[in-house]
C-alpha cells in the first residue's frame, strides 16, 4: 500500500483499527496520550510516535479515535496547519451533532480536507475489518480514502455532502444500540427474578425474529457475568448523553432515552464504568 495512515488514539477501537490497517498492508503510525497504550502496536509493525506532530508528519490519512470533541480538538488543532493540502482528516470519534460541526469548522478554518466518519461496531468488528463507516462531507475525497475504508469495514454508507450528517446517523444507531442492551438486561433480570435460569431467555429468542447477534453477545456477558470491555459502559453513557442532546434539540421525545440514561448511570455509580456495556445488568 502506498497510503500512509496515522491513528491518533489507541484505546479499544483505535488499537483494533490500527491492527486491521497493518494487516491490510498500510504503513501505520500511532499515537496515544498515554504512551503505554500505543507501545504494543510496535510489535504488530506500527511506528509509535512520541507526539502527535511526529505522528501526522507525512501521513496521507489521519484518523482520530478519541473520547470526545474536546479531546479531538485539543489534539488536532495544533497540527492542522501542517496537514493542510496534504492529509485527509478522517474523524471517526463519536462526538455528537455540535461536536461534529465544531470539528468541521476547525478543519475548514485551517484548509484541511475532512470527513466526518463515525463507525458502527465495537472491538470485534474493528479487529476483523467489519465496521460500518458513515462518512459525510466532500465526496470528491472518496478516491483518496476508500482503500482505507475498505480495509476497516465491510460496508461504507456515504451519508451526504454535509459534514456532520454521519454523526447524526451515528446517534440514531447508538440510540438503538443502547435500547437493545438495556432491553436485553431487563429481560435477563426479569427471567432471573422470576426464578428461572436467565439463559432460558436467550435460548427462547435464539434464531427467531426477536433475536439479534448483539442481543446474544451482550446477553451472554450478562448471564455469565463476563464484562470484559468491548464497548466500555462509560463510553455508551457518554453517547447516550449526546443522543439526548440531539433529541432535545430536534424535538424528539426523550422518555425512553432518559430511562436508558438512568440505567447506564446507575451501573456507572456502582463502579462499572470501565466494564463492558453488558455490565448495565448490575443496575437491576
Amino acid at each position: 500500500m502506498s497510503t500512509t495512515v496515522t491513528v491518533l488514539g489507541t484505546g479499544i477501537m483505535g488499537t483494533a483499527m490500527a491492527r486491521t490497517l497493518l494487516r491490510a498492508g498500510f504503513s501505520v503510525t500511532v499515537w496515544n496520550r498515554s504512551a503505554d497504550r500505543a507501545e504494543p502496536l510496535a510489535r504488530d509493525g506500527a511506528t509509535v510516535a512520541t507526539d502527535p506532530r511526529e505522528a501526522v508528519d507525512g501521513a496521507d490519512v489521519v484518523t482520530t479515535m478519541l473520547f470526545d470533541d474536546d479531546a479531538v480538538a485539543d489534539t488536532l488543532e495544533p497540527l492542522l496547519d501542517t496537514m493542510a493540502g496534504r492529509a485527509v482528516w478522517v474523524q471517526t470519534s463519536t462526538v455528537g451533532v455540535d461536536g461534529a460541526q465544531r470539528l468541521a469548522r476547525l478543519a475548514a478554518d485551517h484548509g484541511v480536507d475532512h470527513l466526518d466518519t463515525p463507525v458502527l461496531g465495537t472491538r470485534e468488528p474493528a479487529e476483523d475489518g467489519e465496521l460500518v463507516l458513515l462518512p459525510s462531507g466532500d465526496q470528491g475525497l472518496r478516491e483518496r480514502v476508500q482503500p482505507v475504508f475498505d480495509a476497516l469495514g465491510d460496508r461504507t454508507v456515504w451519508v451526504s455532502q454535509t459534514p456532520g450528517d454521519g454523526s447524526r446517523l451515528k446517534l440514531a444507531a447508538n440510540s438503538w444500540l443502547a435500547t437493545v442492551v438495556v432491553g436485553v438486561a431487563q429481560s435477563v433480570a426479569l427471567t432471573r427474578d422470576l426464578g428461572l435460569d436467565p439463559q432460558l431467555f436467550l435460548d427462547a429468542i435464539a434464531g427467531h425474529a426477536l433475536d439479534s447477534p448483539y442481543a446474544q453477545l451482550k446477553g451472554a456477558g450478562m448471564v455469565e457475568g463476563d464484562f470484559t470491555p468491548s464497548f466500555a459502559l462509560h463510553s455508551v453513557a457518554k453517547d447516550v448523553g449526546l443522543v439526548l442532546d440531539a433529541a432535545r434539540a430536534s424535538g424528539t421525545d426523550t422518555t425512553l432515552l432518559r430511562a436508558l440514561d438512568a440505567r447506564f448511570r446507575a451501573a456507572m455509580d456502582a463502579g462499572h464504568g470501565d466494564d463492558d456495556a453488558a455490565a448495565v445488568i448490575t443496575a437491576w
